[in-house]
Parts: structure tokens; sequence; C-alpha cells
């Protein structure tokens, strides 16, 4: 799939993701923003491959896109 532009939430999200596995509502505490919106971004990174929903809503980082730009 083609690259991504990130926006500063997604590098937030991945940064965060980074340090670990992590669930939309801690992260969106994290990062001071809404659940739902940790949610959207975390769905467009899951299209593009970069992060996977390993079940129960928990996110891990499959591949940083920032390490090959």
């Amino acid at each position: 799939m083609a690259h991504i532009d990130l926006n500063d939430t997604d590098r937030l999200i991945l940064d965060e993701l980074h340090d670990g596995r992590n669930v939309p509502a801690n992260i969106a505490d994290e990062l001071d923003v809404s659940r739902q919106y940790v949610q959207q971004r975390l769905r467009r990174l899951r299209e593009h491959g970069y992060v996977r929903n390993i079940g129960r809503g928990v996110y891990e980082l499959v591949e940083d896109p920032r390490e090959n730009a």
C-alpha cells in the first residue's frame, strides 16, 4: 500500500505504540484527544499495515512508517 502523510496525532499514536501495546482509550488520555479520533487514526494506520488490532481493542505497532522516510 502507498505511503501516507502522517499528521501530528498519527506521530504521537505511533510514539505511544512504540512503547508497547495499548488501547485507544489510554492513548486518547495520554494525548488529550477524543477516543473516537484515536480510533479513526488507528483505523487509517491499520489500513496501511502500520498497526494491528491483536484483539479486544488492543493495538500494536507492526511497522513504523517514520523509519522509511
